[in-house]
């Protein structure tokens, strides 16, 4: 991550924690990717932080690093 968060970031609940304690949670990202969820839903993510729409499963990256969709990680079912 180029912001130089990634060295107190681990996975993606520790994302969640981040980008919301910046106020960051509904910025869109740089790429609107194309999200293979678990449960087998495809949705877009549309903001940084978004739950399935099946599952609720969250997905988060930050805003810095959302053009790499290998940024993106799940931080557990309904924690954003």
């Amino acid at each position: 991550m180029s912001c130089g968060c990634s060295s107190h970031i681990r996975d993606g609940r520790d994302i969640v924690d981040h980008v919301k304690s910046k106020g960051k949670e509904n910025l869109a990202p740089a790429v609107a990717h194309e999200i293979n969820c678990e449960c087998g839903e495809t949705f877009t993510l549309e903001t940084v932080i978004m739950n399935c729409p099946k599952c609720e499963m969250t997905y988060a990256v930050t805003p810095c690093s959302s053009s790499d969709i290998n940024n993106i990680k799940v931080a557990g079912i309904k924690y954003a």
